[in-house]
């Protein structure tokens, strides 16, 4: 594995990520921001933010296992969530519930979660892009 993530003394530990990833690997991968549509673009659990976050995360585990990766690889994720106040945040945690037990991982690398006015598609609730490094 290309990734070690941990928690430095002195720094917070947060349950649902990690303060700091180091990767060793040879290949970077920049994945493009995942939105919630299927592999035919239909946009899956409009109005429901748990839905589409379970969908993102699942279209950057699709991304990952296209070049040989896995959410292991994972080095840091953005997340941008539409309208962002903080009584989202228990919806926000069960879409990355639902998506963890489908992969069978617990997705923990640094993350930065940003509240925006929009995205492109006005049912599109979150947007989540990695970066990932691969041995």
């Amino acid at each position: 594995m290309a990734v070690t993530l941990l928690n430095p003394e002195g720094l917070p530990e947060i349950d649902v990520y990690r303060q700091v990833s180091i990767g060793t690997g040879a290949k970077l991968v920049f994945i493009a921001g995942q939105v919630a549509w299927t592999a035919d673009g239909v946009t899956v659990g409009e109005g429901d933010l748990a839905a589409q976050v379970e969908q993102c995360y699942l279209n950057v585990a699709t991304a990952l296992a296209g070049v040989g990766g896995s959410f292991d690889d994972v080095a840091k994720l953005n997340v941008h969530v539409v309208d962002w106040t903080p009584d989202k945040m228990p919806q926000l945690l069960e879409g990355i519930a639902r998506a963890s037990a489908r992969l069978g991982v617990t997705p923990v690398p640094p993350a930065t979660m940003l509240g925006i006015a929009a995205l492109d598609v006005p049912a599109h609730l979150v947007e989540v892009e990695a970066i990932a490094v691969l041995d």
